[in-house]
């Protein structure tokens, strides 16, 4: 287990190092939680007008209760885990970039942020993609969002993957319940 989390280290030192103050504006956009809501609820209107309104009110439900799902069973894993961030790593911490003008919370296992969007993302696929193919998309908006965390310094890879991971088996979950009781939306 020590060398997992040294490999982790270290690929997260190279992975953040890799960052350079031109793009910090992007990863800091991009992991910005008001621009992904943002972006979720652009695209859940788009798709609302061939779900209709009742199937869209189920359809947002579910959404809040999995991103609730999600941000609970993460802040368990959190505080049960408590492998601190890099940014407050005393290892770490000089030799990393932060880019984020504050650390956040003190625990970092598992991202948040990696759960969530991959949670959504999955959701949006398994219901809708058969009508929109170009959700699969969704997964890419979620990587960002993932390495945005890796990049600004406020995760480790293996926190960003376990989050991912997490996030797929929750939007799995919750899409299974929403089609169990919702019938198919499109």
């Amino acid at each position: 287990m020590e060398q997992l989390l040294q490999w982790d280290q270290d690929l997260f030192l190279w992975l953040n190092g890799l960052g350079s103050s031109p793009f910090d504006a992007f990863w800091m956009f991009v992991t910005n939680k008001k621009n992904t809501i943002a972006f979720y609820v652009i695209v859940t209107a788009i798709c609302s007008r061939w779900l209709g309104w009742k199937n869209t009110l189920w359809f947002l439900l579910t959404i809040g209760l999995l991103i609730t799902f999600t941000d609970q069973i993460t802040n368990l894993f959190k505080d049960g885990f408590q492998r601190l961030r890099p940014c407050h790593e005393p290892e770490v911490k000089d030799a990393m970039r932060l880019v984020k003008p504050s650390c956040g919370g003190t625990y970092g296992y598992f991202s948040g942020h990696a759960s969530n969007s991959f949670a959504i993302a999955t959701f949006f696929v398994m219901l809708l993609a058969k009508r929109f193919s170009v959700l699969y998309g969704l997964f890419v908006f979620a990587a960002l969002v993932a390495y945005s965390r890796i990049y600004i310094g406020v995760h480790y890879p293996l926190d960003v993957l376990s989050g991912a991971l997490f996030g797929i088996f929750g939007g799995w979950l919750f899409a299974k319940i929403y089609l169990r009781f919702i019938p198919n939306p499109l």
